[in-house]
């Protein structure tokens, strides 16, 4: 199993960094991936990350997964690229999973696959997606093959949500315990 997630110059930092640990954490591989020119990626917040390769070095074919982190900038950075948009078309017309957080649920609105689709996000990030159908109500929505979550509060609960629809609902229940997590009743 292999997850891809693509880091453009902007991305929120923890939603990008708790996924990937939690996917880590539970056996499954990330591949991350920067968008631009170099392997250094700025975050929102001026936090530096390298990234593992370049963009245009993933063999898409080899992924089973992709997960998008938020963050203003770095979503609109998304949007605009077309191989991003290229690649979330390609992952849900073969039926693999995709996970979108915070701001990111936009990117799959631009590649035209989140129409139908019951999904959360950042509050407000849902003005101008028409035809879908956006919820408050839930941290994380499952629909299909696209996960979606709100935002930096509910990465947590968005990276076990990936790792149940991974891994499994064990593996999930076992990485959480591993946090110390409190149960939300």
């Amino acid at each position: 199993m292999n997850v891809l997630m693509p880091l453009a110059e902007g991305f929120e930092e923890s939603e990008a960094v708790v996924v990937i640990d939690l996917l880590r954490r539970a056996g499954i591989a990330v591949t991350i991936a920067a968008t631009g020119e170099t392997r250094s990626v700025t975050a929102s917040r001026n936090v530096v990350l390298v990234a593992e390769t370049l963009w245009q070095e993933v063999d898409l074919d080899a992924c089973d997964a992709l997960v998008l982190p938020g963050g203003g900038p770095g979503t609109a950075r998304l949007k605009a690229d077309t191989r991003v948009l290229n690649a979330v078309r390609a992952f849900h017309t073969q039926g693999k999973t995709i996970g979108a957080i915070c701001a990111a649920p936009a990117v799959l609105a631009a590649a035209g696959i989140l129409a139908g689709h019951a999904f959360t996000c950042y509050p407000g990030c849902e003005k101008g997606l028409a035809g879908t159908r956006y919820t408050s109500q839930a941290p994380v929505v499952a629909d299909g093959n696209v996960i979606t979550s709100q935002g930096p509060g509910t990465s947590f609960e968005f990276a076990l949500a990936l790792v149940e629809r991974l891994a499994g609902a064990a593996t999930a229940a076992q990485v959480a315990a591993g946090l110390c997590l409190r149960q939300q009743s």
